[in-house]
């Protein structure tokens, strides 16, 4: 067969996203390209495996595994920000230590992941007190309440809808998370509402809540999403949703 002469061009995309993606995340890389549509921008996705459950366990797990995932993100591809998506699994594993362990995988690169992402987000909006709305069960809500309290946010409300399991997350309602957010909301001792997990359908209830309220909403994958937009460069789209993209 004969071999027919070619020339290499460079990367795809002016500004290139990694993400590491839970094993059962069936929400962040859809908001994600939903976020960052622009054809100059490249977003490759690796996989980390993950419990059926969120349990402080099976967040912990991750630690082990969390290099070789991100080891499988493509190794030629020029990475100006990788993002951990897990906001309770930054919580039980630590955010220096995630990003240690990404970098691990591959090679020196800025990481991001929701908690950090939140809490930069919060900074920028000088949003001293938020109510949180989780999914989780109580092992894992508490701690992500108290990182934002040991970073000097208050956290004077929150509400949980106590479930476990990561196939029921991904599927609850927007309606509810919406009703979540208002009744942690409306309290005068918040400036803002932080909706955790990367797995809620956060991002077609954030305007509608914002308008409601009076009050910047924030999201684990919206932030996450700002937050690498930020050290990259990257555009995200015109439609991005929340107070915190107009700064």
């Amino acid at each position: 067969m004969a071999h027919f002469p070619f020339e290499l061009t460079g990367s795809i995309g002016a500004r290139t996203l990694g993400l590491i993606v839970l094993q059962q995340d069936e929400t962040l890389e859809q908001d994600f390209r939903r976020l960052f549509g622009a054809q100059d921008v490249a977003v490759y996705v690796s996989r980390v495996p993950s419990g059926e459950d969120v349990t402080p366990d099976t967040l912990a797990a991750m630690e082990a595994t969390l290099p070789a995932a991100a080891q499988l993100l493509p190794p030629a591809a020029p990475f100006d920000v990788v993002g951990y998506g897990c906001t309770s699994g930054t919580t039980m594993i630590g955010a220096e230590k995630v990003a240690e362990l990404v970098c691990r995988g591959v090679g020196e690169v800025a990481v991001s992941d929701p908690l950090t992402a939140a809490l930069a987000a919060c900074s920028t909006l000088g949003l001293r007190s938020i109510g949180m709305v989780t999914p989780y069960i109580d092992s894992v809500s508490v701690p992500v309440r108290r990182a934002f309290e040991a970073a000097g946010i208050a956290v004077p409300r929150t509400v949980s809808f106590g479930e476990a399991g990561e196939a029921r997350v991904a599927r609850i309602d927007p309606a509810s998370i919406r009703a979540a957010a208002l009744e942690v909301g409306t309290s005068d001792d918040v400036d803002g509402v932080f909706l955790s997990c990367t797995n809620l359908r956060t991002l077609d209830v954030i305007a509608e809540v914002e308008e409601a309220l009076g009050k910047p909403v924030l999201s684990s994958n919206q932030a996450l999403a700002w937050h690498m937009a930020r050290l990259s460069g990257a555009p995200v789209a015109d439609d991005a949703p929340g107070k915190i993209f107009a700064i």
